[in-house]
């Protein structure tokens, strides 16, 4: 007869062939695993120089495939055997969900209840992987980043964890990251240090590479800056040696005929007056009679940012405390806010943006300026015609009807003089004139007015645009904390009622090499910054700075993807004197040091273990492909890491006996031991067997089996509506 008592599990005795209790641990409320049967079975188990054991390791599956597509399919899984199961939603964001991509949502009360005691009786845990439909939070769409992508995925992060507290009560969930594509060769990490240069997404990727540039006020892409490319912008006119004035002030600063002082670097019009940015007038090459321009490179282009970045802290330090009316009318308003000066740079892709809106609004306003000189001109002329209009029509009427005749005026022939010659009164020609010089004030007012639009609407662009890798780093900081604190509030709500596992923590998994997030150094400042976000936001709802840096930290981690990181093995430069071996070799070096950065920055929470060979995301079995998984892990323990290790399988659904088979290739890649309740397994053979004795089955093997599934494995024709067999 089964007992399941309040989180006691089984207590028949029963020893389960995956022996997750095999290392003799404590089996407390977080303990999840093992049995209490009263008999020793011995307390090895583990691989020696790991302290790893068999039950150590989960594995993942994504609900609404294959079997898994009802409630008992799910609860199947659990009678494989893992200690840890990870659950897997394929629902898009904001989608109900469906065949093939079950949403958290799908899952009413009475199912999210068998799931819960099922994992109770048997002492599973489980995990959440939120919709792999969401691809980093700053909202990154087709045409830049929207807030309605943004909230969307929000909100999925959010029933995520109210599916993660209802069924696993607490524990952690998955979330991909992958904020916005960037180039890797000019990335930070890939421009000084150790590992400098040693990845590079495609051949000339210096000059391809491309940066893109929002407008924060929508979020849309306004442009694409490459390296590449060249541009052409005016040379503006400054007091400096360049400029005639220079040697005629023998280059002193001087006071202007407005009463202001001009001094070295400052902009200044063709009479010497000091202007704005917003005013300012190119260069008037005398000898070429034409304005003179030159042409920016990217190099160009660092020198141009590293002028405006001098620019901006410059401004701020002469206004971060005035009002709002002075920081609207500047371009730099988007530093308004900022609390340390060191944290304002201009990049390359934002002075690439800067000169060209800039270059328009000159362009625009030169063009007003001659629309409102003809538009001025056009209204004297305007006035004088019709002064001469009131003197013709007074003579036109004083005029004897016989003498009228004097007065006609031959209307000019037009300019192929087909047209027979026509004579009209003066006041007919003048209203024509009129008429003519009044449509041509209105277009000239019209286009005038368009062009000023114009210049304005660039200049207040300007005050609003941010290169893409700032903003959405923004915005996917204030998503991530945002998810953190709701990852909080749940655990809270959890432990008053008695139930809490284990914190509710939200894990950002270092996803494909392409996007952000998935290198090591980003993935690591993407969970720091949003936990310093967090604590902000914790601060705002009344904690304490130690209160509040504490939640962020158990409620924000990152999900270390052994097979993601093994991708970035397609993009190593390796050295040309080496042999692909020995070059893989340095790949694994970096691969493994990187591993020890992150778990020594104190961000790794979770752990996903899979293969590859360094060019898809196939999810091999560990061992199976030629990441140095076994290596990986024993940095992490070695460092600490006591959080679950989640075998992720994949290809061996199709290509082997099914996903399990990925679970027993890890403990046979681990050299994991295994035990049993046979006579062959007392104190005196406490170290076990391996899984390679049992792995595909007992045909040609030397030893009895002492490990039975399949056709071994108890009924499922009769069960309990929680998924619990009876004994």
């Amino acid at each position: 007869m089964v007992e399941i008592g309040s989180g006691s599990g089984f207590t028949t005795g029963y020893l389960s062939a995956m022996d997750r209790d095999s290392g003799g641990s404590d089996h407390g409320p977080n303990s999840g695993g093992g049995h209490h049967c009263g008999e020793d079975h011995g307390t090895g188990g583990s691989t020696g120089d790991l302290g790893i054991k068999a039950g150590d390791f989960g594995m993942s599956f994504l609900m609404g495939i294959g079997s898994t597509s009802t409630v008992p399919g799910i609860l199947a899984k659990i009678r494989t055997g893992a200690k840890t199961l990870e659950l897997g939603l394929g629902n898009r964001p904001g989608g109900k969900g469906g065949q093939g991509g079950h949403s958290a949502g799908m899952y009413g009360k009475k199912q999210r209840q068998a799931l819960r005691e099922a994992a109770k009786a048997n002492r599973v845990d489980f995990t959440l992987h939120t919709s792999v439909g969401v691809q980093g939070l700053a909202g990154q769409g087709q045409q830049g980043f929207s807030r309605e992508t943004k909230e969307m995925s929000i909100q999925e992060i959010k029933r995520a964890l109210e599916f993660a507290a209802d069924v696993g009560e607490g524990g952690p969930v998955v979330v991909h990251t992958g904020e916005y594509q960037r180039p890797m060769k000019s990335a930070k990490w890939n421009e000084d240090g150790e590992w400098k240069d040693k990845f590079e997404w495609y051949d000339n990727e210096d000059q391809r590479g491309s940066y893109q540039v929002v407008d924060t006020r929508t979020g849309q892409v306004i442009t694409e800056a490459r390296r590449g490319r060249t541009i052409t912008r005016p040379v503006w006119k400054r007091f400096n040696e360049k400029d005639k004035l220079w040697a005629e002030k023998e280059g002193r600063s001087y006071t202007d005929s407005n009463g202001t002082k001009v001094e070295e670097g400052d902009y200044i019009d063709y009479w010497g007056n000091k202007v704005e940015r917003a005013t300012r007038v190119p260069v008037w090459n005398e000898n070429k009679q034409e304005f003179e321009t030159n042409q920016l490179t990217w190099d160009k282009l660092t020198e141009e940012a590293g002028d405006l970045t001098f620019e901006a802290k410059e401004f701020w330090r002469e206004n971060r405390n005035a009002g709002d009316k002075v920081w609207d009318k500047s371009i730099w308003k988007r530093f308004k806010d900022v609390k340390d000066v060191n944290e304002i740079n201009v990049y390359e892709e934002e002075a690439h943006v800067i000169s060209s809106l800039e270059t328009q609004a000159a362009s625009s306003r030169a063009f007003a300026q001659q629309y409102v000189q003809d538009f001025n001109e056009n209204i004297n002329d305007l006035e004088k015609l019709k002064k001469t209009m009131e003197i013709y029509k007074e003579i036109e009427e004083t005029t004897d009807e016989d003498e009228k005749w004097r007065l006609l005026k031959e209307v000019q022939v037009d300019r192929y003089g087909f047209v027979p010659r026509d004579k009209k009164l003066p006041t007919e020609l003048l209203l024509q004139d009129i008429k003519s010089k009044e449509s041509r004030i209105r277009q000239a007012r019209d286009s005038a007015a368009g062009q000023f639009s114009q210049a304005q609407d660039q200049m207040e662009t300007l005050k609003h645009i941010q290169s893409a890798q700032t903003y959405a780093l923004s915005e996917a900081y204030d998503s991530y904390a945002r998810g953190g604190v709701y990852a909080w509030e749940k655990s809270k709500e959890l432990e008053r009622k008695g139930k809490l596992k284990k914190h509710l923590n939200l894990a950002m998994e270092n996803l494909f090499p392409e996007a952000y997030g998935a290198h090591p150094d980003e993935i690591i400042d993407l969970v720091k910054s949003s936990r310093d976000r967090m604590q902000t936001l914790m601060m705002q709802k009344g904690y304490n700075e130690k209160e509040a840096k504490d939640a962020a930290k158990k409620s924000l981690s990152m999900t270390f993807d052994t097979g993601h990181m093994n991708m970035w093995r397609k993009y190593w430069k390796g050295d040309p004197s080496k042999d692909p071996a020995q070059n893989d070799k340095d790949f694994d070096k970096w691969a493994l040091q990187m591993t020890g950065k992150m778990v020594k920055a104190g961000v790794v929470g979770h752990v996903h273990l899979d293969d590859n060979y360094g060019y898809q995301d196939e999810h091999l079995a560990p061992g199976e492909g030629n990441a140095p998984i076994k290596d990986m892990v024993r940095i992490l323990k070695e460092n600490g890491y006591e959080g679950e290790l989640i075998v992720e399988p994949g290809a061996d659904f199709t290509t082997d006996n099914g996903g399990f088979q990925s679970v027993m290739k890890t403990w046979k890649h681990f050299d994991t031991p295994i035990k049993g309740t046979g006579s062959n397994f007392g104190r005196a053979t406490a170290q076990g067997k391996s899984w390679g004795n049992i792995q595909y089955g007992f045909f040609g093997q030397n030893a009895p089996p002492y490990f039975t599934f399949g056709g071994y494995s108890p009924s499922e024709d009769w069960t309990l509506w929680t998924g619990v067999p009876l004994e």
